[in-house]
């Protein structure tokens, strides 16, 4: 249905910079649109710099909330009222619900990780996965895996200069969860081999892999992937990454991060609006952008 924009029109906001590109506003305008709900979604091209002027707006315009991307995710956890428990672990938010003048800030990233699940009908509570990477997805992936059920992660990332920083993250996680959680090495190809052999799941969050390093992947030995094995790729662009391609022809399930973009803004639709997103009338929508 058609959906003018009235005196009583709402407005939710996306703050990042680059954000033209972003096709969030399309997705969310047509959940509104189909399900009747008097609200407008639109991209603010802004940063840290303008991001406290920007917040303090959704309070004094009433406002329902706003998505946050880079780089404001980190920066905007300070300027909320309350975080939800996920957001607190992370230490990130990518939606803001505005409830009656009262800021909370939530990270939907994680949940939309564990929802797109479902869609390749992996169960992975009470059960131990694997994942590359530490940055922001891995750490949204690993706190709402953890506070779901997961009874065990493996996490595999460089050795970098970032690497003992990650180990403190992580350790707070597993202190705050009854997941235990583990960092190693990425260069340890033994260990990667035995705990993948003890997973479900293999996930890659991170980059490597992704336009235009397509031939690039986050393992090197793909003997290690199994038929029972589950392997996830955060990546979309392309859609199906060497890892992806390698793993479908041992008989693995397999899914890219679209499933993740898309349930993680359904969850961000659902906290504003109280309703769930129209998953089938936005999924054409992100398969074809």
């Amino acid at each position: 249905m058609e959906n003018g924009i009235t005196g009583h029109t709402r407005l939710v906001g996306l703050f990042a910079t680059p954000i033209r590109h972003s096709v969030s506003p399309m997705i969310q305008n047509t959940a509104f649109q189909e399900l009747g709900i008097d609200a407008v979604y639109l991209a603010f091209d802004l940063g840290v710099d303008r991001l406290p002027q920007a917040i303090e707006s959704i309070k004094n315009l009433e406002m329902l909330g706003a998505n946050l991307s880079m780089p404001n995710k980190m920066a905007a956890v300070p300027l909320m009222d309350e975080l939800s428990t996920a957001a607190k672990l992370v230490g990130a938010i990518n939606t803001i619900v505005n409830q009656n003048g009262k800021l909370i800030g939530h990270i939907t990233d994680g949940t939309g990780f564990m929802r797109s699940l479902q869609d390749i009908e992996i169960d992975i509570i009470h059960q131990k996965i694997t994942i590359i990477g530490a940055g922001g997805a891995a750490t949204a992936i690993i706190v709402q895996a953890a506070l779901d059920g997961v009874k065990e992660i493996a996490v595999y990332n460089r050795k970098d200069e970032f690497y003992t920083k990650v180990q403190e993250k992580l350790a707070y996680v597993e202190e705050n969860t009854d997941c235990k959680i583990s960092l190693h090495d990425l260069a340890d190809k033994e260990g990667l081999e035995k705990d993948v052999a003890q997973s479900v799941l293999l996930v890659n969050a991170t980059g490597v892999g992704m336009q235009p390093n397509t031939q690039a992947s986050p393992i090197e030995d793909f003997s290690i992937i199994r038929e029972d094995l589950a392997v996830y790729d955060v990546i979309y662009n392309p859609r199906e990454t060497r890892l992806l391609k390698e793993a479908k022809i041992r008989g693995a399930k397999t899914a890219n991060g679209l499933g993740m973009l898309l349930y993680q803004g359904a969850a961000a639709f659902e906290l504003w609006t109280g309703q769930e997103m129209p998953i089938e009338k936005i999924k054409p929508i992100i398969e074809n952008n």
